[in-house]
């Protein structure tokens, strides 16, 4: 199958766009944060929390990150400890931290 040459460039435009926060985002200064910040939790690697009811980051969807930190930033998800946490990070923050987290191999496993 041949794609036609007007829908090649809007296919790579849509793509682009897609993973916009993936470019947008810092990942050396997500990693900066995280180990200030969340390795203490989570893992310096974030596939070993130190406690296993904490969730592992590494390897998560960073639009699943950037929603949870916001949801945890607003009030709209309920933790205490995570909502202290969410408040000091900016929006650039939770974008760098959600593309830093997604980049690493995760350690999770799809049963099937």
């Amino acid at each position: 199958m041949k794609i036609r040459s007007t829908v090649a460039p809007a296919l790579a435009v849509a793509l682009m766009i897609g993973s916009g926060v993936a470019l947008a985002a810092d990942r050396a200064a997500g990693e900066a944060k995280a180990q200030a910040q969340c390795a203490a939790c989570h893992g310096k690697d974030g596939n070993t929390p130190i406690d296993p009811s904490y969730p592992k980051l590494a390897g998560q969807y960073p639009d699943f990150l950037i929603q949870a930190l916001s949801d945890y930033k607003s009030g709209a998800r309920k933790n205490a400890i995570m909502a202290a946490q969410a408040q000091a990070l900016s929006k650039a923050d939770i974008e760098n931290l959600s593309a830093y987290y997604a980049s690493l191999p995760g350690s999770l496993k799809v049963r099937r």
